[in-house]
């Protein structure tokens, strides 16, 4: 039982099923890491969100403080491919709705930081991404900052 909403998983095979979805190391973190690393950056993996424990960020520039999620289209409800599930919905929707809001929450805790926070989804192009990433970090560290960064 879900000591928040008072509901319970639909069955037990349901949950541990949906606890055994990976995540971390997903392919498209990796893909967007080979290209990033490829060009010469250097960054964190699934480094500790400062101040909020038991919470990561997927990949960091710590010298920049640039912090990077690539978030999963079901679990963090992206607008354009976000599934609902019939069997239990009050459940899930309950679930769903804490990842958002725990996504707010850290994205906020990182800005008043000091951090430049970048959200991706899954279904987003790898190479987008890492242009995008790699245009971030210059805009934080400057035209002529060097390609590599170490923490």
């Amino acid at each position: 039982m879900d000591a928040v909403s008072g509901v319970v998983p639909s069955s037990a095979a349901v949950s541990a099923r949906m606890s055994r979805q990976g995540s971390r190391d997903t392919a498209p973190e990796i893909a967007v890491r080979r290209l990033l690393h490829a060009a010469g950056l250097r960054y964190r993996v699934n480094m500790p969100v400062p101040g909020m424990p038991r919470r990561t960020i997927d990949i960091a520039f710590t010298k920049a403080r640039v912090a990077i999620f690539l978030d999963g289209c079901f679990w963090h409800g992206c607008p354009q491919h976000a599934t609902h599930p019939k069997a239990n919905a009050a459940w899930w929707r309950t679930k769903l709705d804490k990842n958002m809001a725990r996504d707010r929450e850290t994205s906020e805790h990182l800005h008043k930081e000091g951090w430049t926070v970048l959200r991706f989804w899954e279904h987003e192009a790898p190479d987008a991404i890492a242009l995008a990433v790699q245009e971030a970090r210059r805009a934080v560290n400057g035209p002529d900052a060097r390609p590599r960064e170490h923490a």
